[in-house]
């Protein structure tokens, strides 16, 4: 039996009774503050934290905050606008008085409050009402909302698991984190190393160096004809159609069909000049993500390319896809990049380009030595994420079975449910050895 068991049993073996919000806790006001005062009045220096609506936090010294109401004993920060959410807190702070907060005497209680809060959030956000486009809960919705209200020992036990398990948490997920920062370094060093010629792979002479205009064909989407041309022939759709229409943005959105653009078929045989059959080089080539490069996925149905971007076909788009992705590919990139204030380049700066030619078997095995590395960090990329989330909704799965009383003579946590988070907790640790020992393995 575990201790937090024992505790349940000895102390409320009848089950917990439940209590509103406001009438077991301290509400504490916050300080009218316009978004232009504390603009004004923010210094990274200041000593009072002030949370505004959504994530909004700063600093700010105390003698600035215009009718001070500052909490200096830890409490929870109900963000009732925007983003809908708990904080908890527990050092000087204020709040803009759309917002509440509540404390109680007992700081085990308060921090119990927060993760009782933190378990039931989807409810207060399913009860956010709409205020424009933001979402909002009224003071009723958590000044009414019952809660269990064990006794101080069994809520300090709830407490110090939760803790435990938020902070192994966020271990797992830091170190994990990291593990897909070095992989990411290590694959873009040996990248750069052997693309950089005349360092490495053979004499210099081995490799000549070519105009991207001499030994690729390079279009957009403006190359199938004048804008007024382009507007009558062809009408984006959201609902799936004849063909997709291939943006940068969708390589961020790992190419998911839901979320893409479409053409119909007389659009697509219209944009001929620029259709996609897969393996294409496209590099974004205007706007903030000038230059972000990735190969045209084959997703087995008709594809074109969207404006804002070229097309590269050369004989060997995987090695060039690679050149092109490396520093001194972005670094070519950046030099024909105008002056104005949107950054962009076009396709005369970008045929101009020297790009090295090396003998085509030299450049199949930086193709296949790069393409393993790529592969293992795509890997990496899809399952250090997905472990993360999975830790996450374990950590929630455990805090609502603690957090789960029942309101009469049943426990509310058994014995079965406490044996398996004990073990998954020892799983976790498992976990984390074998992270911090692959985390010293080289990829080579």
């Amino acid at each position: 039996m575990t201790k937090l068991e024992e505790l349940i049993k000895e102390l409320c073996p009848n089950g917990v009774e439940r209590k509103k919000i406001k009438d077991e806790y301290i509400r504490l006001r916050g300080t009218p503050i316009t978004a232009g005062k504390m603009k004004e009045i923010e210094n990274s220096n200041g000593d009072i934290k002030i949370f505004a609506g959504g994530k909004t936090v700063i600093n700010a010294f105390e003698k600035d905050i215009p009718n001070a109401n500052i909490t200096r004993v830890p409490a929870v920060l109900v963000q009732s606008r925007g983003v809908i959410d708990a904080v908890y807190y527990d050092k000087p702070f204020t709040f803009k008085n759309e917002m509440w907060a509540y404390t109680a005497e007992n700081v085990v209680s308060v921090k119990y409050l927060y993760y009782v809060l933190k378990n039931n959030m989807d409810y207060f956000r399913s009860a956010a009402s709409g205020m424009g486009s933001l979402p909002q809960i009224s003071l009723g919705v958590t000044e009414d909302f019952q809660i269990p209200v064990p006794p101080i020992p069994v809520q300090e036990e709830i407490v110090r698991i939760l803790d435990s398990f938020t902070e192994l948490t966020a271990e797992l997920t830091a170190e994990l984190t990291a593990e897909l920062t070095a992989r990411k370094k290590q694959y873009e060093y040996y990248r750069d190393s052997l693309l950089t010629f005349g360092n490495v792979c053979g004499a210099t002479s081995d490799v000549v160096w070519r105009t991207l205009g001499e030994i690729a064909d390079i279009t957009d989407y403006v190359a199938n004809g004048s804008f007024a041309s382009l507007r009558e022939n062809v009408t984006y759709k959201n609902e799936r159609d004849f063909a997709v229409l291939i943006r940068t943005v969708d390589y961020s959105s790992n190419f998911d069909l839901s979320k893409m653009v479409y053409v119909d078929e007389h659009a697509y045989n219209f944009l001929k000049k620029s259709q996609l059959f897969g393996g294409e080089i496209i590099i974004n080539n205007i706007g903030a993500g000038v230059g972000t490069t990735f190969r045209c996925p084959n997703l087995g149905m008709p594809m074109t390319l969207a404006p804002n971007a070229v097309m590269i076909r050369t004989e060997n788009n995987d090695f060039y896809y690679h050149w092109f992705s490396s520093k001194i590919g972005q670094e070519a990139i950046q030099k024909i990049v105008g002056k104005s204030a949107m950054p962009k380049f076009n396709k005369t700066g970008l045929r101009a380009i020297k790009v090295p030619v090396p003998p085509l078997d030299v450049q199949n095995r930086i193709v296949n030595v790069l393409d393993n590395f790529d592969s293992i960090c795509s890997d990496l990329k899809i399952g250090l994420p997905a472990e993360i989330e999975a830790r996450r909704r374990q950590y929630e799965y455990y805090r609502d079975l603690l957090l789960s009383f029942e309101s009469d003579s049943s426990q509310s946590v058994n014995v079965e449910r406490e044996r398996e988070r004990e073990r998954e907790q020892e799983s976790s640790g498992a976990l984390k050895s074998d992270c911090s020992s692959s985390s010293s393995a080289s990829l080579g």
